[in-house]
């Protein structure tokens, strides 16, 4: 059993621990802030720390450069993103059909697609293909959500008794989909909202699979 003096040494050092995390959670977040406001270019370790309204040496202690706070910032990004899929296919019915929706619906939810949003996704993914630290996140996150992906079309092929054969073609088609509405809706020309998006999905996804068409017609409804 502790004694008093080592259960009084344990509570600063678990303080401490729970201080660090809630100061670079709290760059982190003010980062994604100054991206949305100034661009990545412009974002630097003084406009994070007055986002966040501390030192620039604070910003400097935690992540020592700007290229670690910008890698942190993507990695948090694309968390949020995977918690939200994840999320949804918990959540979801056990049909394949209903798996395959909810994956494509959770892409247009306002925490993943709002313009705030929209603009860290499209100001890293113009540098990821310079930046190999960069392009190693996004791989690493978007190889995950691949998977996810074609498992749930493969589970529907099989459903309907076609060739499972098939899941990766057609779940990279339906990933470059939903990857061209996000850029619609990044530069505002295409479809016009999250529910036009869904929409186009819906129609495309009863096309592809038309002994489902009824759970995918309804996917718009699952936006508002």
């Amino acid at each position: 059993m502790p004694d008093a003096a080592g259960g009084k040494e344990r509570r600063p050092r678990r303080e401490r621990a729970e201080n660090a995390a809630r100061r670079r959670e709290q760059l982190v977040d003010a980062a994604l802030a100054s991206i949305v406001r100034n661009g990545l270019g412009g974002t630097t370790l003084a406009t994070v720390a007055r986002e966040a309204g501390l030192s620039e040496g604070v910003a400097v202690f935690y992540f020592q450069s700007k290229e670690g706070l910008l890698a942190a910032a993507l990695e948090a990004h694309y968390q949020r993103y995977e918690t939200n899929w994840r999320a949804a296919l918990e959540a979801a019915d056990t049909g394949a059909a209903e798996r395959l929706a909810a994956l494509v619906v959770a892409d247009f939810q306002p925490q993943v697609c709002a313009r705030e949003a929209q603009i860290v996704w499209h100001a890293f993914w113009g540098e990821a293909g310079a930046r190999p630290l960069f392009n190693d996140i996004a791989r690493r996150y978007d190889a995950a959500r691949a998977s996810a992906l074609t498992a749930a079309v493969e589970k529907l092929l099989i459903e309907l008794g076609r060739n499972a054969g098939e899941a990766g073609t057609f779940a990279a088609g339906i990933e470059g989909l939903t990857d061209g509405l996000w850029l619609q809706l990044y530069l505002g020309s295409g479809v016009a909202d999250a529910e036009d998006a869904l929409a186009v999905s819906g129609r495309f996804l009863a096309a592809l699979f038309p002994e489902r068409s009824g759970v995918f017609r309804a996917m718009a409804k699952a936006n508002g």
